[in-house]
């Protein structure tokens, strides 16, 4: 079955930015599970997975405006250190270039800080990797028909995917 629109699509990958060693990769975890065409991927990744199917490997690299973004000026902001996500709610010393997880109202942000106070904390709401190309190593694990419901939803349901309750 071929990966298209309003198809559940199953992969691993790894990520790499030119020159660098991967610095993320599922294999050693879960393997993404989303539904295709629904803006829930990358674009460049997303349009890289059309076509193929269960068992294909490849390799695609993403210019930033098709992966995390371009930089945009007059992205630092001020907010409360409450704000960010503290797995285990540990002791955190937050130091400038540090990429760090924040509440939004819109779900959980990557960030980076650029100062760090007590109370308060500086941070740059530009993807830690916007403005830079980054290279996916890709493995199609499955790819099958979505139900009615998850397309209605616009996300997977069951194993791998979100869970209604």
């Amino acid at each position: 079955m071929l990966i298209a629109a309003d198809k559940v699509v199953t992969f691993h990958y790894r990520v790499s930015a030119p020159g660098q060693a991967a610095f993320e990769d599922s294999y050693s975890g879960k393997p993404v599970v989303y539904l295709q065409g629904h803006d829930y991927m990358l674009p460049g990744l997303d349009e890289a997975l059309a076509g193929r199917r269960a068992g294909d490997k490849f390799t695609v690299a993403l210019p930033p405006e098709k992966a995390y973004g371009l930089r945009r000026e007059g992205a630092v902001q001020r907010i409360s250190i409450k704000h960010l996500i503290n797995p285990g709610n540990k002791k955190m010393s937050y130091k400038p270039g540090t990429a760090v997880r924040v509440n939004t109202a819109t779900g959980p942000q990557e960030v980076t800080v650029v100062k760090a106070g007590l109370k308060a904390i500086d941070i740059d709401t530009n993807h830690p990797l916007a403005g830079k190309s980054v290279t996916f190593e890709v493995e199609v694990v499955d790819v099958r028909d979505a139900t009615a419901e998850e397309i209605q939803h616009g996300h997977v349901h069951g194993k791998g995917g979100h869970q209604h309750g």
